[in-house]
């Protein structure tokens, strides 16, 4: 982590979580086969579509940090990749993200194009080989339902501050 990505709290500034997973998604695409030279000869690479950040615990300056990315699906144009961040030799994540990536033909403009066979064939395999546990993919975002919720509502509506 450079020293310059952290924030007056002495924490990783959360735009930079998204940055190094970002990162850890040109990785996946190199192992696939979409890296450089692959995106330039095919004319092909992954658009993000979606994104979504579990901030776990904080990270500190000069922590070093991994990414673990695996396949939680697939179909003929997309992926659903999942990646967890570790804080140096830690084995509890301490931020993990999944992405919605979409498989575009760059060649005129921007289209959704289906994965050649042999880069279908890396994204199944690693599907097959990934962890069948993904404990912070699919959350949503939003407040619990009840009186609080409901009073927050209403004085927001009014212009209040809730207490």
């Amino acid at each position: 982590m450079r020293p310059e990505w952290v924030d007056y709290n002495g924490h990783l500034r959360d735009a930079f979580y998204m940055l190094i997973f970002s990162l850890a998604t040109d990785a996946f695409m190199d192992r696939i086969g979409l890296d450089d030279a692959g995106r330039a000869s095919r004319g092909r690479s992954l658009f993000t579509l979606e994104a979504h950040i579990n901030y776990l615990h904080e990270i500190k300056e000069g922590t070093a940090v991994r990414v673990e990315a695996s396949v939680l699906a697939f179909d003929a144009k997309r992926v659903h990749l999942y990646m967890e961040m570790f804080a140096d030799e830690g084995t509890e994540p301490i931020a993990a993200s999944e992405q919605m990536l979409l498989h575009v033909d760059t060649t005129h403009g921007a289209k959704s194009a289906a994965f050649d066979a042999d880069i279908a064939g890396r994204i199944e395999a690693m599907f097959r080989d990934a962890p069948k546990e993904a404990r912070y993919a699919g959350r949503v975002i939003g407040l619990p339902s009840g009186p609080r919720a409901a009073s927050a509502s209403a004085s927001a509506s009014s212009g209040l501050s809730p207490a």
